[in-house]
């Protein structure tokens, strides 16, 4: 995500069979990943950035039942910057940020049943529709290089970009493992003008690896990934190379429902550049923990996922901080 709120989560599936010896667990379950999925973080340009801490979560690497389902999840975030912290945003250098946003996102999964690399792999693409609000309290620099003090505001409702999301997963007993890849394409809604933007005006590269331990009453994940974002044409601007971890923990309190922690932990590895990068390497950081709960439930002959979690974000570094929410449901939608 950049110049917007990038966040979309690239929700993925887990209606899935789950085998443990000879016992075969059936679950669903949805990580929500989304491709940067989808638009919102903040970090990088515009104080946001492709990745949208949180995408991953509990059940992140276990297997999923082969053929379609229907990932989708709503997200909403309320998040500030002091009026001591300046941001590049829209060509300007602006300070103290108020935004919030909500976003629907939405991302058809196919699990294929053929084995890939000895594993299970699943291909998924979709986008998001968002809205979006920001206010600022300070404009220091216009976008050529006159000044501007007082209170600005700002609000757009719009399609975000593309995201594919790729997954390979492995299971070995109560151990599951995962590598995927995102790809960001830029046809989301953009003007270099705005103060928030749905679409990044850029491509974005986004891999990593993940695991989960589950025992049928315990799990815990983790999934670590690194995005390479393009050079934003229209701002000759090129955000630097993010690292993000995304970890969920949860126990089940009964046959189908879960509780449990996640949290993410987000840091720019490398600086932002190009001619119009005027703060340097702004690089950003920022750490969230919150609850979750999970819940199975039978719809005709299909069992459904619904899952709630929400995160309080601190330790924010060149990026408004705040907290999210974030409600998914997974559909499944038959066999291949």
């Amino acid at each position: 995500m950049e110049n917007t709120f990038v966040m979309a989560e690239c929700v993925q599936t887990f209606s899935l069979r789950h085998r443990m010896g000879k016992a075969v667990v059936a679950l669903a379950a949805i990580s929500m990943a989304t491709a940067p999925m989808a638009p919102v973080a903040w970090a990088d340009e515009g104080g946001t950035s492709f990745w949208l801490p949180g995408q991953f979560g509990s059940f992140a690497a276990l297997p999923s039942a082969p053929g379609w389902s229907l990932p989708m999840m709503y997200y909403h975030a309320s998040a500030n910057q002091s009026a001591n912290k300046t941001t590049q945003r829209g060509g300007r250098i602006t300070a103290g940020l108020d935004a919030k946003v909500d976003m629907l996102f939405l991302l058809p999964t196919y699990v294929f049943e053929k084995p890939f690399l000895g594993g299970q792999a699943s291909l998924g693409v979709g986008g998001a529709l968002m809205s979006m609000d920001a206010g600022i309290d300070a404009t220091l620099t216009g976008p050529r290089g006159g000044t501007l003090s007082g209170s600005e505001s700002d609000s757009v409702t719009a399609g975000s970009d593309l995201y594919t999301q790729g997954i390979v997963k492995w299971n070995k007993g109560v151990h599951n493992y995962m590598a995927y890849t995102m790809l960001g394409t830029p046809i989301g809604a953009y003007k270099e003008e705005r103060l928030i933007n749905p679409g990044t005006n850029h491509w974005s590269l986004d891999g990593g690896g993940g695991y989960t331990y589950f025992d049928k009453k315990n799990e815990f994940s983790a999934v670590l990934g690194f995005t390479y974002n393009f050079e934003n044409d229209d701002t000759d601007y090129q955000n630097g190379v993010d690292a993000h971890l995304d970890w969920g923990a949860s126990r089940f309190i009964s046959e189908s429902t879960h509780v449990g922690l996640v949290g993410y932990f987000y840091q720019q590895v490398s600086g932002d550049s190009g001619s119009g990068a005027r703060l340097g390497d702004y690089k950003s950081s920022v750490t969230a923990i919150g609850p979750q709960i999970g819940h199975f439930f039978a719809v005709d002959k299909a069992k459904w996922y619904v899952n709630l979690k929400g995160y309080y974000e601190f330790d924010a570094e060149n990026r408004p901080e705040g907290w999210n929410l974030w409600v998914s449901l997974l559909i499944p939608l038959g066999s291949q």
